[in-house]
């Protein structure tokens, strides 16, 4: 079982992906097999290719991410609360909760991003 600091630290490099618009090094924080459903109820995306997909269509519109607190970190999860500042507008602004689970190795092997229209804003 991956310890906090490994938790966080994964939660930072994917924070720090976005910033960098990198969609392969998001990608690559996850185990094969893995899925991401963003948001919560709208179907995953399993596996790595389908992975890189999503986050290289996500990465299109600019998405930059902002931890707003610390990284809860409890058995095989952490859950983070962030925000996303979307540069097609300016005002533009989506707060979301994200849930991810780890294997043994300390790869994501389940992402759950949780927010809706309630949350975004300027939009």
């Amino acid at each position: 079982m991956p310890s906090h600091e490994q938790k966080v630290a994964v939660v930072q490099a994917y924070i720090d992906a976005f910033a960098k618009g990198d969609p392969a090094a998001v990608a690559a924080l996850f185990a094969p097999g893995a899925s991401v459903e963003d948001p919560v109820g709208t179907g995953a995306h399993v596996g790595h290719d389908a992975i890189l997909a999503f986050y290289t269509e996500s990465m299109k519109t600019g998405a930059k991410l902002k931890l707003e607190g610390p990284v809860r970190t409890a058995g095989d999860y952490a859950a983070f609360a962030f925000s996303v500042s979307l540069a097609f507008k300016d005002t533009a602004r989506i707060d979301v909760i994200d849930t991810f689970r780890f294997n043994e190795d300390g790869k994501v092997v389940e992402m759950r991003a949780y927010f809706g229209p309630n949350n975004m804003q300027g939009m």
